[in-house]
Formats: C-alpha cells, sequence, structure tokens
C-alpha cells in the first residue's frame, strides 16, 4: 500500500501548467508588448517560422570562404523530425535548404493567405514530415516562446427579464449546453482562463477566431497607438516597414469583436471603458480538439454543420444590446483554426473537396457564414502525390494561391544511411568496412537520378576524363554536390568551372529528381536483405559483396541502374581507400613544409645567384638552381617548365604583397598563393609516400603478415611503418584493427597504387 500510496500522491501533486497562465487585463497585455515586441507582435506565419528557427540550428558551410558559395548549408533538423518522435522524418539536405527558403519566405514577405502543398511520391515520407511539423509547432506554441495571445471578452451581464434566476438557470445549463457543441468550451469560471462562462455578474467569452488582441485597437489609429506605445525604434522600424508586420494595420478583428467593440463604445462613449471588458489569454494549439490545428484524412466525413451558433450566449448578448441582432453570435468551423495551420493528409476522396471550399477563403480570405463576413488567416498545408495534381487543373485561379514545396526521395547519401541507423541500429556500421555502407546508399540513391544532367554536363564537358573517379553520367558527381562536397579528384580548371551560377542550376534540378527509383520502403527492405545475407562476425562488408547483391538485382531489372554505374563506383571507392592509405602512411614535418613554401614564394623575386635573407623565416638563403629544382621537385613542376612557373608565382606573389599582406593586414601564411603552393606541396609528398607499396615487396608482405608471429621477422623501419599506418588508419578513418589490415590488403591485391599512380589529382596548378 506504501508504494501505492506514493504513486497517487505523485500523481496529485503534478500539474501541468503549460496552458496554465491567468488571462491578462487590455493593459497588462500591451505592458508584455512593450517588454517582448518581437514576440507578442506575430501571426501564425510568424510563429510557424520562428518554430521552425527554434528547432533547426543555424546552416553550416563547408567552405565559408568560397566566393561562388551559393549557401547551400548543411542544416541540422534533427530537433525538429527526430528527436522525441515515434516516427521520425529525416529531411535530407536538399529538402532542409528547401523548406528554409519556404520559411524565410513566409517570414520576412507579405503574408497572403496560400495553399503550400507538400508533393511528392509514394513513399518519400510526405505524412511522416507533417505529422512531426504539427507535433512541434503545437509543443512549441504552448510555450512561453512560442505563446500568441488572443482576445476574451468579459462582458456585464444586467439582469433579465427573468432576473438572477434566470442567470442561475443559465449558468447552470451553459456548461452542458456548451459541452455539447464544442468539448471543453463549456467550462466556467471567469478568471481561469477557461473557455464561455457565465456568472451573476459576467459572461467570459473568447473571441472564436482567436483574433489578436492589438486587433481591438481601431485600424485608423492603430499605428499611431503602436507608435507612441513603443520604445524601441529598432523594432519600430521594422513593424512600419516590413511586408511581414503589413498584417497588423491591414487586419480588422472578427465581426463578434468588431460588434461588440462598437455596441460597448455605444453604450461606454469611451473607448478605455470599452477595453476594461477586453482582456488577453495565449492562444492553445491542441490537435486532439481541433483547437489552432485542424487535421483531415481523405476518409474524414464533411461535418453537415456550416454554421456555429450558442442560442443561450446570443440570448444574452440580445440582453445586453438592444435590440436584438446587434451582435450575430455566428462562426464556422474555420474559426477554430483562424491563426492556426488548418493541414490535408492526401488531396483524396472527401480532401478534394474540402481543397475546393478553400478557394474563396484562399483568394479574398473571407468566408460567408449565413448572412455574416467571417475573416480567416490561417496557415493552409496539403499533402499531394503526383497523379492527384489533376484536381488542380481546372481551377486556373488557385495558380498564383498554391505554392510548391518537394518532398521527393531521399538523395543525399548520409542522410540515407542515418536512416539505416534509425531502422536497424547504429551497430550496423560495425559491420561494414569503411565507405561501404555510404556505397550501398549511393547506388539507392542512383536509382532515383535521371540518367541524364543537362547541368551537369554543361559543366564537365568530358566526363571520360574521370573515368577512374565518377561514372560516366556524372551521378556519383552530382551525389556528392547534393551532399555539400567538392570532391578532391576534380581538377582546378572545373573547379574554377564550378560557379555559383552552375552550382544553382545543378541544385535547381533536384526538383526533377527523386520521383522514380526506389521508395523509402523499397530501400530498407533491400538493405534488411543485404545485411542479413554478408552481416557475420568473423569478416567485414566489403565492396565485393555489395557489387555480387546489385547484380543480381540487375540481372532481373536491367533499367534499375545505368549501364557501367556498379564498376564506376568501385573505381571511385578505390581512389577513396588509396586516399586513406597515402594519408595514413604520410609522416612529414609541417613546420619544415611552411617554411620552404614561405623562402620559395619570396626567393622567385631574386635572380639566381644571390644571397638574401627571407622576411618571412628569417632564414639565409643560397638562391640558385639547386634551391629552386629541390622545392619545386616537390610542387611536380619539370625544368621545362620551371622558368614559367617560377614567373607566375613572382606575379601572383607580388599581387599577394600589396593586396592580402600590406593592404589587408595578412601573414603571408594566410595568402591564397601560399594554400596553393602549399596544398600542391603536400600533395606530391603523399604521392611519394606510396612508394613502398610500389618498390618494396617486403614492406607488402609486411602488411599482410601484421598481427602474425612472422611480422617479428622484417626490420625495425618497415615494422614501426607498418604499425603507424594501421594506427592512423584506425584513428583517422574509422577503421576496426581488422578493417584496417583487410583494407592494406585490398589495396595491395589489387594494384591501386600502381593504378592511380600516375594520376594527378590537382590537376595543372595556375597560381
Amino acid at each position: 500500500m506504501g508504494a501505492l500510496s506514493k504513486a497517487l500522491a505523485t500523481l496529485r501533486e503534478y500539474r501541468d501548467d503549460r496552458h496554465r497562465q491567468d488571462e491578462l487585463s487590455f493593459t497588462e497585455f500591451l505592458g508584455e508588448v512593450v517588454e517582448r515586441p518581437e514576440r507578442n507582435i506575430r501571426n501564425v506565419a510568424q510563429v510557424y517560422a520562428d518554430m521552425v528557427h527554434h528547432y533547426v540550428s543555424n546552416g553550416g558551410d563547408e567552405y565559408p570562404d568560397d566566393p561562388e558559395s551559393i549557401s547551400y548549408l548543411n542544416y541540422d533538423c534533427c530537433r525538429l523530425f527526430v528527436k522525441g518522435s515515434d516516427r521520425p522524418f529525416f529531411a535530407d539536405r536538399l529538402f532542409a535548404n528547401r523548406l528554409i527558403r519556404h520559411v524565410e519566405s513566409l517570414s520576412v514577405g507579405d503574408q497572403q493567405n496560400k495553399i503550400y502543398i507538400f508533393d511528392g511520391p509514394h513513399g518519400s515520407g510526405k505524412s511522416t514530415f507533417l505529422n512531426n511539423l504539427l507535433r512541434k509547432f503545437e509543443e512549441y506554441a504552448n510555450t512561453p516562446e512560442g505563446t500568441r495571445y488572443e482576445v476574451v471578452w468579459r462582458l456585464p451581464v444586467p439582469e433579465l427579464a427573468g432576473g438572477v434566476h434566470l442567470i442561475a438557470t443559465l449558468a447552470g445549463k451553459l456548461p452542458q449546453l456548451l459541452g455539447e457543441e464544442e468539448g471543453r468550451e463549456g467550462e466556467m469560471g471567469a478568471n481561469s482562463g477557461s473557455e464561455k462562462g457565465l456568472t451573476a455578474n459576467w459572461l467570459t467569452l473568447p473571441c472564436p477566431s482567436h483574433d489578436h488582441p492589438l486587433l481591438i485597437i481601431p485600424k485608423a489609429i492603430r499605428r499611431q497607438f503602436l507608435d507612441e506605445l513603443l520604445d524601441d525604434d529598432r523594432f519600430k522600424a521594422q513593424l512600419f516597414h516590413e511586408k511581414r508586420y503589413e498584417w497588423v494595420f491591414r487586419e480588422e478583428p472578427c465581426t463578434i469583436c468588431l460588434s461588440l467593440y462598437q455596441e460597448l463604445l455605444k453604450k461606454e462613449g469611451d473607448p478605455l471603458k470599452v477595453l476594461e471588458s477586453v482582456f488577453a489569454r495565449p492562444y492553445v494549439f491542441n490537435r486532439r480538439l481541433g483547437a489552432g490545428i485542424s487535421v483531415f484524412n481523405p476518409g474524414d466525413r464533411r461535418s453537415q454543420r456550416t454554421v456555429r451558433t450558442d442560442d443561450e450566449v446570443q440570448r444574452i448578448l440580445n440582453g445586453l444590446f438592444a435590440p436584438a441582432g446587434k451582435v450575430p453570435y455566428l462562426y464556422s468551423g474555420y474559426a477554430k483554426i483562424n491563426n492556426g495551420i488548418y493541414a490535408l493528409m492526401d488531396v483524396k476522396s472527401h480532401n478534394t473537396e474540402r481543397l475546393m471550399d478553400l478557394h474563396n477563403i484562399v483568394s479574398d480570405g473571407v468566408h460567408k457564414v449565413d448572412h455574416v463576413e467571417e475573416r480567416v488567416n490561417s496557415l493552409f498545408f496539403a499533402l499531394m502525390n503526383p497523379e492527384d495534381k489533376k484536381v488542380l487543373t481546372d481551377l486556373a485561379a488557385f495558380a498564383d494561391r498554391i505554392e510548391y514545396v518537394n518532398i521527393p526521395y531521399v538523395l543525399d547519401i548520409k542522410t540515407e544511411v542515418e536512416i539505416y541507423r534509425e531502422v536497424f541500429g547504429a551497430h550496423i556500421d560495425d559491420s561494414f568496412l569503411p565507405r561501404v555502407l555510404h556505397n550501398f546508399a549511393r547506388v539507392i540513391v542512383a536509382t532515383r537520378l535521371r540518367t541524364k544532367s543537362d547541368a551537369m554536363l554543361e559543366w564537365i564537358q568530358d566526363p571520360d576524363k574521370y573515368e577512374l573517379y565518377c561514372d560516366h553520367n556524372l551521378q556519383l558527381l552530382k551525389m556528392e554536390i547534393y551532399a555539400g562536397h567538392i570532391p578532391p579528384w576534380l581538377t582546378e580548371e572545373d573547379v574554377e568551372r564550378f560557379t555559383s551560377k552552375r552550382r544553382l542550376k545543378i541544385i535547381s534540378e533536384s526538383e526533377e529528381d527523386g520521383w522514380q527509383g526506389l521508395s523509402g520502403r523499397d530501400s530498407i527492405r533491400m538493405f534488411n536483405e543485404f545485411y542479413s545475407i554478408y552481416a557475420r562476425d568473423d569478416k567485414l562488408i566489403d565492396m565485393s559483396m555489395l557489387g555480387k547483391f546489385f547484380r543480381k538485382y540487375c540481372k532481373k531489372d536491367k533499367t534499375i541502374l545505368p549501364m557501367g554505374f556498379l564498376d564506376s563506383l568501385l573505381r571511385m571507392y578505390n581512389y577513396g581507400v588509396l586516399q586513406s592509405v597515402k594519408e595514413s602512411l604520410y609522416d612529414y614535418n609541417e613546420e619544415q613544409i611552411a617554411r620552404d613554401i614561405q623562402n620559395y614564394m619570396f626567393a622567385v623575386n631574386f635572380e639566381p645567384g644571390t644571397v638574401e635573407t627571407c622576411r618571412f623565416t628569417g632564414e639565409r638563403l643560397e638562391i640558385n638552381e639547386a634551391f629552386f629544382q629541390r622545392i619545386e621537385s616537390r610542387l611536380m613542376i619539370p625544368a621545362s617548365a620551371a622558368a614559367a612557373f617560377r614567373a607566375s608565382v613572382q606575379k601572383a606573389y607580388t599581387t599577394a604583397l600589396t593586396q592580402e599582406i600590406l593592404r589587408d593586414n595578412l601573414p603571408i601564411t594566410e595568402t591564397g598563393l601560399y594554400h596553393h603552393l602549399y596544398e600542391r606541396y603536400i600533395h606530391n609528398l603523399k604521392e611519394k609516400v606510396l612508394d613502398p607499396f610500389l618498390e618494396n615487396e617486403n614492406f607488402r608482405r609486411a602488411v599482410k603478415e601484421f598481427d602474425q608471429e612472422s611480422f617479428k621477422t622484417y626490420d625495425k623501419k618497415i615494422r614501426s611503418d607498418v604499425r603507424f599506418m594501421m594506427k592512423n588508419l584506425q584513428k583517422k578513418f574509422g577503421y576496426s584493427r581488422q578493417g584496417a589490415k583487410e583494407i592494406c590488403i585490398y589495396v595491395i591485391d589489387n594494384n591501386l597504387a600502381k593504378i592511380f599512380a600516375e594520376q594527378d589529382g590537382l590537376g595543372q596548378f595556375t597560381p
């Protein structure tokens, strides 16, 4: 019993205080506006935008100093779509940028009513996306950071024809009457923040349309009123000049609130006395109750009741404002989501009819309720499959009021891998050699890309020159660009040709990719099959297994992948693992390299045969052919091109000296010329680090016998180099001890060092 008592005591003490905020008088509300204007002067579009920015961190840029950047950023949407979700939605980089653009257009522009249609093929995760988005919106809107206030009227009730007895009778009946119509809207209480309530002296009447309290201020003087009220000049400049705040001065309160204000003003004769009846409370969003968020599935039947009213409330209002009918208490179901979100989950069946009903609301922002006009300013979301777009073809007037946000299949390999980890567990990485899991994702994404890309071919006009690193259709390169990565094997000429205009064209093609191929469900099914066949404790999954698995599918369906794609993927993998091994063998004195580069940049300004002290390193230099040849050999400059190369470096040095060093006060090591020379120097040293693989048979055998007793028979230098390489493969590239050995043996057995020995990843250097 003790445990039971303790549990019950915990329940008794618990209070869900998220929605328990007292009503504020209008004066108290204005105080909140003055203190935090940006938070308290927002409509639903601004709250929605703030919500997304609250959960999505600022995007990262892997190349922040790139002058051709198009701000294609790496946004982390995990807090918005994954954390705390029963069914996570993984937004790839392309969709995350698309979503942020959609949100920013809402947060900075004139927010006219539109229908935002999230369009994508079957299995792209549209429903999961929208459910998670709405869940987070509801969560955020009910926190202090996301709070938006709404109007509540507190009206004095005089004795009516039946006297106090009638009022008491109404007070007793009203909870049941209102409860039958709208659930919680029958709760009593004038001071508790409840819905419509009646006491012997007061009628508490929330605005059915959730009007912002500032709309009660007459439209004609609203600008002057806010100018005099607010102290923050910076915010006032935004309020009076930015499109996103035009609603403050353009919109009017709902018909009920406007009628109440006008009739009270006639009775009182003083606007300030009228405002004593106006209170503000947080707009509480509750999807399950349809408060602020209404979501309709195609099978949900439409309500036959288009007009909502309450006879008892109307009778009280008629008694307050004679003659009867001065304040018509009429509203529609749309009022409950005014300044909220109205969502259609797939435009089919009954949702097609609902979409048609939105025509006038979206076009004019007005809905007719009996003889009363009702204004609706909400966010309208809909999910749509491509084949359902035909329902819009006959509605030309809708064209300028519809904005599509595409949700195709995932096209970012990193996101595809995150989906596998979420579904099957993060431990799956332990079963793969590094890069192989991501290559599985590359095959899946390749089925979703269009084979021909005009934007890629405009940029890379001769794809065959990259046959050792990429496929003929440049799909592998396109995946790298979609993932925000510029591969190191591109020539410097092509990197320079990768202008912002070309980048925009390539990224814009993502709107047409991802509408075919293997869906999200298909890829999970295939990965489950692949993992079940090849995952085991004594052998890591490698590229031979991946190739065997997908070639089986290619035999069944020859259109699933472009011809030769798997071979190209293997070549790119070989290049990648070879770079990892080279990087792991590399062990040079970085400080000495830095001094060599600075000395060379200084020396090209002098004729051979002179002796000078370098202004950057302080070293005394004997500037002669031997000095130049020692460094130029490491920069991969042939003797025949040495004179021209020195002249070009000397010219670039003059520019760097005048512009970057003297004007911008940069150290020599931060100039563009230094970085170019340093990168080339390092690259050549790493190329030479492969000599043991190419020329030393003992080194190759020692790698294969690593971790065996016979390894101890090799000389100390070889053992040290092999251990250094194995340690770096584990530390820098995530290999296990077993995986590091396997990949080195793979490089040796396939003679990758020789195949790639003559390939220059940097291309021709031009300072």
